[in-house]
């Protein structure tokens, strides 16, 4: 990735601006390694880094032997203004939200105001789940909620543009105007599969807040934060003018958010402001509580509970990895326009926090690991990993969607080479390992694939570094895509079908939509979202001249941004290279 102009304009501030300077902070500075390396190829530096990704700004915090031993910052909180990143610069943390909650919860429960294992309607008072708990057997309850095994969909959430309308939560879960996402629903039977929901951590927050009649953000600043040394976390949506004061703005391509950063109602999953001091001080005493040693938030069994498999490798709230006196536990975050990381051993009091203002999750894993490296975790520490050479026939083999877990990957050969689309910023390369087993370029995560007897790929499983996934592989279509009916499915028509393409006398498909200024979020999807959804291989905004865009199964969001409001046409074509999207502006408009 090159870097921006934006993401290099400010002039780098002093060396202590941004907080301690050690031996460790050095070591970090000099000594970065990307997932995957050549054996022996030298480190890299984190100012190279942070250009190459275009992150203006980064927060770390460790911990190391049961208390936090160096937190400072790096770059500019705005790359506009150019104030340094400190120690105390509060950072989105996204879905790093859901930990913070889960601890809530697990309170609550302790306390004895909810249940972990009853159905979760039982709780709710501003709003019901429909269709919950329909069989006796299988309820929505709480601890499906944190352990994602509930069932349901809405996997994340875009955020709403400070200044724009903002919907209450119980619109989110009902999908209402002025949400941006559908509604939040039972879709397939609780337990049989892990399905990650933001949507659940939404139900989880409402409850909370209807079973202590308090609102969450107060809930988390008496039962949490002021119990545990976290002076700089709100869930404070928009920030309060004392997070405001030295918070870190959004960045996408270098380039501030604009307005500085998205609002996100959905506060249990996505809406908490921290630092990474801050968070650190949270880990620390669930490790404590761990170990059995006199802690402030949970009881040495609700924090074993928590930090016990439910599904694969989830706990209550964080991901888990390793084994033994390597078990590890954290999450990672993506909101709009910052990322982050965290990681902490369960039995060993030794941890990191690394928040970004920008495109900056690999960064983040380059940081982690070069602490591990300089402190000796061994299980996070890089290691040199060497391509297998496979044949562009055995990867093109390899290609298709899978889908499983809520997730839908689409893997495309491009130039001889694998990548994986999410619907993600950027497309990862799969480098192999073996005929079978590959790790992703820069998250590092290994997948291995199963095959049938006659060695044709049905699926895939992450093995290492990511969520307890399968992913099946879906067949391929067998009918013209265009041939069934198609809608453009949207923020400005909340995802529904009262956009339809229409065929033209050329066999293409056309529709004509009046938007107003500012930013649209859209898919091409049938009716049902299962027969067709598609979208972009990455997230990047799409500005005008608009032009011609491949279209990829289950691709991300396409975010159309007009600069004025007017009558927007969209054809939907089929080239040689696969399914493309020409959108222009008609003229007069």
């Amino acid at each position: 990735m090159l870097a921006t102009s934006a993401a290099v304009a400010c002039p780098a501030p002093p060396a202590r601006a941004g907080g301690a300077v050690n031996a460790h902070t050095r070591f970090v500075e000099q000594n970065l390694f990307p997932a995957v390396m050549e054996a022996g190829a030298k480190p890299l530096s984190l100012s190279n880094r942070m250009q190459a990704y275009g992150v203006p700004g980064v927060s770390v915090a460790v911990i190391h032997k049961g208390k936090v031993d160096w937190a400072r910052g790096w770059g500019v909180r705005d790359a506009t203004r150019c104030k340094p990143v400190t120690a105390d610069t509060a950072f989105q943390a996204a879905s790093i939200s859901k930990v913070v909650t889960a601890v809530l919860a697990l309170r609550m429960v302790e306390q004895g105001r909810i249940g972990l294992d009853r159905d979760i309607n039982a709780y709710l008072r501003s709003w019901q789940l429909p269709d919950a708990g329909t069989t006796s057997a299988a309820p929505v309850t709480l601890r499906r909620l944190l352990s994602h095994t509930a069932g349901l969909n809405v996997h994340g959430f875009p955020g709403y543009q400070a200044g724009a309308a903002v919907p209450t939560a119980v619109q989110v879960l009902n999908g209402q105007p002025p949400a941006n996402t559908e509604a939040v629903r039972v879709i397939s039977p609780p337990d049989p599969e892990w399905r990650y929901s933001g949507g659940g951590y939404v139900i989880a927050q409402v409850a909370l807040e209807d079973v202590a009649r308090t609102p969450f953000a107060r809930l988390a600043e008496n039962e949490i934060f002021r119990r545990v040394d976290m002076p700089h976390s709100a869930f404070s949506q928009p920030p309060s003018p004392a997070i405001a004061a030295n918070a870190a703005s959004g960045h996408i391509d270098g380039k501030v958010v604009a307005n500085g950063y998205h609002v996100y109602p959905e506060l249990g999953p996505a809406g908490l402001w921290t630092t990474a001091e801050d968070l650190a001080h949270m880990l620390l005493d669930l490790q404590a509580a761990a170990d059995a040693r006199p802690a402030r938030l949970l009881s040495p069994a609700m924090a074993k509970a928590m930090l016990t498999p439910v599904k694969g490798q989830w706990g209550l709230g964080p991901a888990l990895s390793g084994t033994g006196a390597g078990r590890r536990f954290g999450h990672d975050g993506v909101n709009e326009g910052f990322q982050s990381t965290m990681v902490a051993y369960v039995e060993k009091g030794e941890g990191v926090v690394v928040l970004t203002n920008g495109a900056g999750k690999r960064l983040a894993d380059e940081i982690v690991r070069a602490v591990a490296t300089d402190y000796g975790w061994t299980e996070l520490a890089s290691k040199p990993t060497i391509e297998a050479h496979l044949p562009t026939a055995a990867l093109a083999a390899l290609a298709g969607r899978y889908e499983g877990g809520g997730l839908s990957v689409y893997l495309d050969l491009r130039d001889s080479r694998l990548y994986a689309n999410t619907g993600g910023p950027e497309p990862e390369r799969l480098i192999a390992l073996s005929a079978d087993r590959f790790r992703t370029s820069a998250s590092g995560i290994v997948v291995e694939f199963d095959r049938a007897p006659d060695g044709s790929p049905l699926g895939f499983r992450i093995v290492e570094g990511g969520p307890p996934i399968s992913l099946a592989r879906s067949a391929a279509p067998t009918s013209d895509p265009l041939a069934q009916p198609l809608f453009i499915r949207g923020s400005m028509n909340d995802w529904g079908t009262s956009a339809p393409l229409i065929k033209t006398a050329d066999g293409q498909l056309m529709a004509d939509l009046s938007l107003g200024a500012g930013e649209h979020q859209l898919k091409i999807g049938s009716g049902d979202w299962q027969t067709a959804d598609f979208g972009l291989v990455g997230a990047t905004a799409v500005q005008e001249p608009f032009g011609v865009l491949p279209l990829v199964p289950r691709g991300g969001n396409i975010r159309l941004q007009l600069a004025a409001p007017g009558t927007i046409r969209f054809q939907l074509k089929q080239a040689p290279t696969g399914l493309v999207l020409e959108i222009r502006r008609l003229e007069g408009d």
